[in-house]
């Protein structure tokens, strides 16, 4: 248990199912399926600790040795974590009693035993409340704690998990790839993620930033898709992604991805053009 936690304690908000694109991103990632240690830290997982025990039921999946540690700065969601564990153990839950699930105090600077280096750090909806200029820190010191291969993700996203994003941060601070993450179905237009963008981007959506200019071509190539509708939300959003790529964004992944409401591309194409402050 660390005796400072480096950090401030989240909103604690959390809902079940909130975190599944998430879930579902990490599981497919190289620095989970990869990893020699496969342990992941579900960082400011809130009032309850569902968005850990869900994680750790979907990593199983992919890798049966895969252990999830949840970290929460208030030890008072530490206890309230830990008695929803009792209850998974004897049973008493839809989620398996085995899950190699634990909780812990600790903030961005991941307190582990043994010094053990996580695979990945999951920091969903945790630098919401810190200013812009706050973020290079937090990434820096939470990924310093990686394994050499690891990464962490730090995005945020809606209260039921329809729309998300985040950024993959590999161990030396610096973003990689940014993915938007949308449930298709009865989605209006894409730039609705401009309200759950991470913390680096969200005051950066204005013109001249080339966050914004991905906003504003996703709309329009959305719009341009809307005769695919009769096929269905996901063909929309297969030719709504192609036709980005075909006018030069560096758009990454396939045809498997996209169909999951993903846009990923690389960090750089959408960094801020101040980069003194992201």
């Amino acid at each position: 248990m660390a005796s400072s936690p480096v950090g401030r304690p989240t909103r604690g908000t959390t809902g079940t199912n909130r975190l599944r694109r998430n879930d579902r991103w990490i599981a497919a990632s190289p620095a989970f399926r990869r990893a020699a240690d496969p342990l992941v830290i579900d960082l400011g997982y809130g009032a309850s600790g569902v968005t850990a025990f869900e994680l750790a039921a979907r990593l199983r999946a992919v890798r049966p040795d895969a252990e999830v540690r949840g970290l929460e700065i208030d030890p008072a969601r530490v206890a309230t974590a830990d008695a929803q564990l009792a209850e998974v153990r004897a049973g008493r839950t839809n989620f398996p009693d085995d899950l190699r699930v634990s909780f812990a105090r600790g903030g961005f600077e991941i307190p582990l035993p043994d010094d053990r280096r996580p695979a990945v750090i999951r920091a969903m909806n945790v630098l919401r409340q810190y200013d812009e200029t706050d973020v290079p820190a937090a990434w820096r010191t939470t990924a310093s704690r990686l394994a050499p291969d690891g990464l962490l993700i730090e995005g945020t996203c809606d209260e039921i998990g329809r729309v998300a994003s985040w950024a993959d941060v590999q161990p030396d601070g610096t973003p990689v790839r940014f993915t938007i993450s949308l449930r298709l179905a009865g989605l209006e237009h894409p730039s609705i993620v401009a309200e759950r963008l991470p913390k680096a981007l969200i005051h950066r959506n204005v013109p001249g930033e080339r966050i914004h200019a991905l906003l504003v071509d996703l709309d329009r190539e959305w719009d341009r898709a809307a005769a695919l509708t009769t096929f269905g939300a996901t063909q929309r959003f297969l030719a709504t992604v192609t036709a980005l790529r075909d006018q030069g964004w560096p758009v990454l992944g396939g045809r498997t991805r996209w169909r999951l409401g993903e846009l990923t591309l690389p960090w750089d194409a959408v960094a801020p053009l101040d980069a003194s402050r992201a």
